[in-house]
């Protein structure tokens, strides 16, 4: 990694991919998105051809994609990472019933990286923090999710993650998100803080049980942070929505509808929706490092950004969770549009908008338009 962001690029993907002093050897030419063993997963590019029809066997490329990806990073990286491990876990037990078990291995490393304390706290931008929370909130709110959707009930582990995450809650009430990463999958403190809360209140249980004095304080301190925070840009404006799902006392009527306003209005013609309409390039988090910002404005489509999967796909989990029915004519165009976007190896593509090399936000993207499909009853069961 480049020394100027190497501090920062080890926190954003949870684990560094090159070791310090990289910029001083040749630039190696990139191959595989995920590699291990027999799993081989080629680079996604925009260029790769789309599927030909969207059906069981296309369904059962995407989860391949998942699986083996997923595994690929357990296996040769051994760390949380959102943009991977993190993203299967919390969607992929959502998707039991249509694909079947997720894997155990991936599973049983997040239950073995539960820290036994909780680390010293550090501070920056006058906030105190622990390291690495962000592992923290995407291992508590997979471990829930595997729970909630496989075993139907809270285990011991989940439990310990729970407790320990919000030991390591920051000074101002939230989370704290450290740096850049895949934009916008964690980019600000709210985005964090909103995956921390959802896995509190999707634990079978656990938040009606609490009686510890200073958990429920911290949780008390986090529904604070949440409701005043004053959104940054229009995508935590339409994260209310999925605010309002999970906690409604702490979205307004008037809030909530103006938030799914907001987000119908964000459609375009194609069906689909942009990431990047929802903020200006340099408002997804402070400070955005010129790296990024010169990626996001050097894309062709810069001026007027085209459709991608991920946000297409979350506006469709954001509108049903909302109560909008999946046979809504403006949801319908949104499914058309990914079903005839999706890959011929199986993915959703995404250029990412962090450093445009591996294009981890296609494994995100792929993760959440599987999602999306299946709050529509559009994925087979395989």
């Amino acid at each position: 990694m480049r020394a100027s962001v190497a501090g920062s690029l080890a926190l954003l993907l949870l684990c560094p991919l090159a070791p310090t002093g990289a910029e001083d050897q040749p630039k190696k030419k990139l191959e595989f998105q995920y590699s291990s063993g027999e799993i081989q997963i080629p680079i996604p590019t925009a260029d790769e051809p789309k599927v030909a029809r969207f059906d069981a066997e296309s369904v059962r490329a995407a989860a391949r994609y998942l699986d083996e990806g997923a595994i690929a990073w357990t296996r040769e990286k051994g760390c949380v990472a959102c943009h991977t491990t993190g993203a299967y876990l919390l969607a992929r037990p959502m998707l039991t019933q249509q694909l079947g078990k997720p894997n155990e291995e991936v599973l049983a490393e997040f239950i073995r990286t539960i820290p036994e304390e909780v680390p010293a706290t550090r501070e920056e931008n006058g906030v105190t923090y622990a390291p690495l929370v962000e592992r923290a909130v995407w291992r508590t709110a997979a471990l829930v999710q595997w729970d909630k959707h496989v075993t139907g009930k809270l285990s011991e582990h989940t439990d310990r993650a729970l407790r320990n995450l919000l030991m390591q809650q920051s000074s101002h009430g939230g989370f704290y998100a450290r740096g850049e990463v895949e934009i916008p999958y964690v980019t600000t403190d709210f985005e964090l803080t909103l995956h921390a809360v959802r896995a509190l209140v999707d634990a079978p249980g656990w938040l009606a049980s609490v009686t510890d004095p200073e958990l429920l304080a911290r949780i008390d301190r986090l529904k604070t942070f949440l409701r005043e925070s004053e959104p940054r840009n229009d995508y935590e404006r339409v994260l209310r929505i999925e605010l309002a799902t999970l906690l409604p006392e702490l979205v307004t009527p008037d809030v909530r509808a103006a938030s799914i306003d907001l987000l119908w209005s964000k459609q375009r013609p194609d069906g689909g929706w942009s990431t990047r309409s929802f903020s200006d390039t340099e408002n997804w988090r402070t400070p955005m490092s010129d790296t990024v910002v010169n990626l996001i404005r050097g894309l062709p489509d810069a001026a007027d950004p085209e459709s991608d999967a991920y946000m297409t796909a979350f506006a469709i989990t954001l509108l049903r969770q909302s109560g909008v029915p999946a046979d809504d004519e403006r949801i319908r165009r949104g499914i058309a549009w990914l079903k005839r976007e999706q890959r011929a190896s199986g993915h959703w593509w995404m250029h990412s908008l962090y450093r445009g090399n591996y294009h981890f936000t296609t494994y995100i993207a792929t993760a959440k338009a599987m999602q999306a499909l299946a709050m529509c009853d559009e994925l087979p069961t395989l």
